[in-house]
């Protein structure tokens, strides 16, 4: 099947943004929208990849752009995260 073309308009503010943010990645426009619209159609971008067309460049491009926790909220994740451990019963072995 061929690919299909598709022009697209957008506001000054929404084509400044997405020239900055495929510029700071280093992938074309045309590749950045493409998957925006395929995870809000939440329908895979084809080829042989992972789940939704994930490749390990995408997910660590991803990585890299997520929020980062304040101290506190981190501090506070940590506590949640050993309270939770605790309460958890121990793992027993495979073998027994």
């Amino acid at each position: 099947m061929a690919d299909e073309h598709l022009t697209l308009r957008l506001p000054t503010h929404l084509a400044r943004a997405l020239t900055r943010w495929a510029d700071a990645r280093d992938l074309p426009k045309s590749r950045v929208v493409r998957e925006a619209i395929a995870r809000y159609l939440d329908a895979p971008t084809g080829g042989d990849r992972g789940p939704a067309g994930l490749t390990a460049r995408t997910l660590g491009q991803r990585w890299a752009a997520l929020p980062r926790l304040h101290p506190d909220e981190a501090a506070n994740f940590a506590d949640d995260l050993s309270a939770s451990a605790a309460e958890m019963p121990p793992p027993s072995p495979p073998w027994e």
